[in-house]
């Protein structure tokens, strides 16, 4: 069964940086596109910043220049490296992946639980 693990969150002061996490484990056979959404109270989920396959990324235009998307492939992990953090980055911060295991014909979308960036002014 595929997994997603986020790690990492946690309190931050405005103007400072944390490193988010997301491993996927499980019989994976390949994925398509691994990043991160957050959402905040009383608004929609958003996306941050995600990377295909190919190296491809996008990102928010709220976060661009603040935030960094990287995978380590072999580990089927994807990180997010924020600076500068503001006070309205805070949110609950899921990882999301849509990937092909052993277990699906065709890619599937799989979400993490999600982890908790608070940034305080």
């Amino acid at each position: 069964q595929v997994q997603l693990v986020e790690s990492g969150g946690g309190l931050v002061q405005a103007g400072g940086s944390l490193r988010l996490s997301c491993a996927a484990s499980g019989s994976i056979l390949s994925i398509n596109v691994m990043g991160w959404y957050r959402q905040a109270p009383g608004k929609q989920r958003e996306l941050v910043a995600v990377m295909f396959s190919g190296g491809d990324t996008t990102i928010a235009d709220s976060v661009k220049g603040r935030v960094t998307i990287s995978r380590d492939n072999p580990k089927n992990t994807v990180y997010l490296q924020m600076n500068s953090l503001k006070p309205e980055d805070t949110a609950v911060y899921y990882c999301k992946a849509i990937l092909r295991s052993i277990t699906t014909a065709y890619p599937r979308e799989y979400w993490g639980q999600g982890t908790q960036v608070t940034v305080s002014s």
